[in-house]
């Protein structure tokens, strides 16, 4: 199948060079060709340039995207999408002042989700998640990674697993998947963190290498959840099974989590509301990406990841919509975008780079989707007719895609 795209007003991220991931000031850069076509062929880009130089040839699917612009589709790096029911409840208690911690420390929280999770069949978590993939799907992701971590018990982490694979096998967006072993303690195991780390690492991993369940392992580094030492005991254990670090880490404290993921060559650190000096330092010179998540910020009214001083020093940034019922129930990666300009005061250029390229990097994409590249998969915003790319960000409440086409599809 073939499609051209033609007399496109703004053909954006365009990358001819092999390049995995942008820092510092380059986030800067956004490189882009006016007026411009782009051909994509069985699902994959196969060229694209200015319209004096397009190609003279006849084909069924014909798209005028006169007054339009194309973007790569958004890499959504960190989301808990396969989750049972949701917690609109906790959302309530929040409103009449009450903290995260505080409806954690009561039964809420994660141990909530995770009590519905368990009773939940898997064929029905399988319907209910799918309905959201379907959403963020039409909202213009076009890669996302899913993390399980709401099961806590062997059968439900498994449960979880099972239904990010059917999710993978069935719908044309490409998936990765997170072992997240270590989210919460359960009531079962309160006063035994250790054998419920053991469980999940010498029980459950095992299993989940020989069914090729997951890619990566994450841990919740932070007070009152696991320790630096817990999470290194993680890290090494998924590392002996083949998964690659990932971390949730200075969410709500700082405690050495990010030398931690530095320390496991992590693909990713992943919240960052609150960095240290030295959190910073010890990023620089790493090929671990740091992932802001301003949609938890937005929803739990947090401080939002620095991004500024992040990019300043010469760092990446990668932007996540963390999709989850407690903390950011939105996979809505347009909304991530606009909120990082506004409130993280990223550029547009910035931001973009940050949920396209960078973000298909943190979940080991970068040679498939996240830029106009001959050969990447053809995932593709269309958006209606606009300005300027900076409309995304500006007009934060307004649907401004067109349609969007998944390995060359329309979705």
């Amino acid at each position: 199948m073939e499609i051209l795209f033609i007399n496109i007003k703004e053909l954006i991220q365009v990358r001819t060079e092999d390049r995995s991931f942008v820092s510092g000031a380059e986030m800067q850069n956004l490189p882009t060709l006016r007026n411009a076509f782009l051909l994509v062929r069985e699902g994959r880009i196969v060229d694209f340039g200015e319209m004096k130089d397009c190609p003279d040839i006849t084909i069924a699917n014909i798209v005028n995207a006169t007054g339009k612009m194309i973007l790569p589709a958004w890499c959504d790096s960190h989301s808990h999408l396969v989750y049972a029911g949701n917690r609109e409840g906790e959302f309530i208690d929040r409103i009449n002042g009450m903290s995260y911690e505080e409806i954690a420390n009561k039964g809420g929280g994660i141990l909530n989700s995770a009590k519905k999770l368990q009773e939940i069949s898997e064929e029905e978590l399988y319907k209910q998640s799918k309905v959201r993939l379907k959403e963020v799907m039409q909202m213009g992701t076009g890669a996302l990674e899913i993390k399980s971590g709401y099961g806590l018990t062997r059968e439900a982490e498994l449960k979880m697993l099972k239904v990010i694979k059917r999710l993978k096998v069935n719908f044309p967006i490409e998936i990765k998947a997170t072992f997240l072993a270590a989210h919460a303690i359960p009531e079962a195991y309160k006063t035994d963190k250790a054998a419920f780390l053991k469980l999940m690492a010498e029980e459950v991993m095992p299993i989940i290498a020989k069914e090729k369940l997951a890619d990566y392992v994450d841990v919740f580094c932070e007070k009152g959840y696991f320790s630096v030492e817990d999470t290194a005991y993680i890290l090494a254990a998924g590392q002996k099974h083949g998964l690659k670090s990932k971390i949730h880490v200075n969410q709500f404290n700082a405690i050495g989590g990010v030398q931690a993921g530095v320390k496991f060559n992590a693909l990713s650190v992943d919240h960052l509301e609150v960095m240290r000096k030295e959190d910073i330092q010890a990023l620089k010179n790493t090929s671990t990406m740091p992932v802001a998540l301003p949609g938890c910020s937005y929803f739990l009214g947090i401080p939002y990841t620095p991004g500024r001083e992040i990019i300043e020093a010469g760092l990446p940034l990668a932007l996540a919509s963390d999709y989850n019922p407690g903390s950011a129930p939105s996979g809505n990666m347009n909304f991530v975008v606009a909120t990082a300009c506004i409130k993280m005061k990223l550029t547009p250029e910035e931001a973009i780079n940050a949920a396209t390229i960078n973000g298909a990097y943190a979940m080991g994409l970068e040679k498939e989707v996240g830029s106009i590249t001959k050969g990447k998969m053809a995932n593709l915003i269309l958006t209606k007719e606009i300005n300027s790319y900076g409309v995304l960000p500006y007009s934060f409440g307004t649907n401004n895609i067109d349609k969007v086409y998944l390995k060359g599809k329309e979705v």
